[in-house]
């Protein structure tokens, strides 16, 4: 069964291919964890899952593979992969942090995934730091200037450091992400997850 997200998202995909093969892409959308109530999509999903986790992984899907992806995470990711069987929140209750956390949790997996499934392509991870932004709030101690380079980064410069795939980022340094998200059952779980949702595989075959 196919959602009107994925309808919507296949229509935003043709158009990208019609343009040709990107240099690279950057998964920046999201929305953040202030939400006191589970809010859903006309398809019933949960909001903050349909927009960070499963909007990247069907244009991931769909599009015609970029030389670089880059998908942005949150250090809020650390620790949050353990309710991959209740991904739609359909058993415990609405908790909007930890709901964008885990969000945040599978888009270092889907990154980790498609650097794994994909090696003729560059896919890796980032958190921009928590910054002053509508999202992150005007107390958020991290410098704002510096949130948009490492992705920047990634996705143009040709320095070796910025050429690996399948890592985790801060400020343009390698960072350790959550051990889970190497966890290959888990990737490969998402994928899968997320397959059944919207009805479109993301597949190297």
């Amino acid at each position: 069964m196919t959602f009107p997200t994925s309808r919507r998202r296949k229509s935003a995909a043709d158009l990208v291919n019609r343009l040709g093969r990107f240099d690279a892409v950057i998964h920046n959308a999201g929305i953040g964890y202030r939400e006191p109530k589970l809010v859903k999509t006309v398809d019933g999903l949960p909001q903050l899952f349909a927009v960070n986790t499963l909007a990247p992984y069907l244009l991931t899907a769909l599009i015609t593979m970029p030389k670089r992806l880059v998908y942005l995470s949150s250090g809020m990711h650390y620790g949050a992969g353990s309710h991959l069987d209740d991904i739609l929140w359909e058993k415990r209750r609405w908790n909007g942090s930890q709901a964008y956390a885990e969000t945040k949790f599978q888009d270092v997996l889907l990154a980790f995934a498609v650097a794994r499934l994909f090696p003729g392509v560059t896919s890796n991870s980032l958190e921009p730091g928590w910054v002053p932004t509508k999202m992150g709030g005007a107390g958020a101690p991290d410098d704002i200037g510096k949130a948009h380079r490492t992705q920047v980064w990634l996705a143009t410069s040709n320095e070796p450091a910025a050429t690996v795939s399948g890592r985790y980022f801060f400020h343009r340094k390698l960072r350790d992400p959550d051990p889970a998200t190497k966890d290959v059952e888990r990737q490969d779980l998402l994928l899968d997850l997320c397959r059944k949702v919207s009805g479109i595989a993301l597949s190297a075959t």
